[in-house]
């Protein structure tokens, strides 16, 4: 009778390998099958053994190299064939990675979970662009909405962004200006201060700012692209020294 796999639930953090976890590190370095997001950072794919199967299920805007249906069949198929599979996902898996999904699938097969929390993208870009979340002057609420998904002028954002909050908005570029448009409808006003986080926690990372009416402009103007997040609120605005600081020593 053959041994049913562990499908390995694994956040890779938002992109330098430096925040992985100790034990998403080990998985990754052991695994002998690794089915992996599109926004896995290659240097974190490089830390895999030169013998490990690596399958991409990447996703992008209107276009799936898999459906979501199909990826999970492969990592139950996989872990029925006796094979532990590390599924690796961008952030933490539990924070719009739909691994709550995959795991629901494995589980209804008789497939064994396990979960390896990852730091979330929003944490890890708030952290490495040094604007705080939450900070006693500034926001006592966060909120992480999905940008991209279907009816999202219908959604109801009201009361996540304004005055002591915090909203991040993961998936959000393609969609700002239709975003801008509904906060302010909701009443956010136009001169909310906005970032954008590109590439957070890596060597190409940059920070935008700019008030919310301008939030389509910015991404147009300065072609961000993805991987990137959105935050909106006054903790945007407020200057961090240290990682000012930290930046120009960098620099010279």
């Amino acid at each position: 009778m053959t041994h049913t796999g562990t499908v390995y639930l694994v956040g890779a953090g938002p992109g330098d390998p430096e925040l992985l976890t100790l034990r998403a590190a080990r998985l990754i370095e052991s695994a002998s099958l690794i089915v992996h997001d599109g926004l896995v950072d290659p240097a974190i794919l490089a830390l895999a053994s030169a013998d490990a199967r690596l399958i991409s299920v990447a996703k992008k805007r209107s276009k799936h190299t898999l459906p979501q249906d199909q990826i999970n069949a492969l990592l139950v198929r996989e872990a029925r064939a006796g094979r532990d599979v590390i599924r690796l996902k961008g952030g933490d898996p539990f924070v719009f990675g739909r691994g709550g999904e995959e795991m629901e699938d494995c589980h209804a097969a008789g497939v064994p979970v396990q979960v390896v929390p990852g730091i979330s993208a929003a944490n890890g870009a708030a952290a490495a662009s040094g604007i705080p979340l939450t900070h006693r002057d500034s926001a006592s609420i966060v909120s992480f909405v999905a940008g991209q998904c279907k009816g999202l002028k219908d959604q109801n954002w009201a009361g996540l962004a304004g005055k002591n909050r915090t909203l991040v908005i993961y998936m959000g570029v393609k969609t700002a200006p239709q975003i801008a448009e509904k906060l302010m409808e909701d009443g956010l006003a136009p001169d909310m201060p906005v970032a954008i986080i590109e590439n957070a926690a890596r060597p190409e990372m940059r920070v935008l700012r700019g008030p919310l009416a301008a939030l389509p402009q910015l991404v147009e103007q300065q072609q961000v692209i993805s991987p990137a997040l959105i935050v909106i609120g006054d903790v945007t605005a407020r200057e961090n020294t240290a990682v000012a600081q930290m930046a120009l020593e960098a620099a010279a």
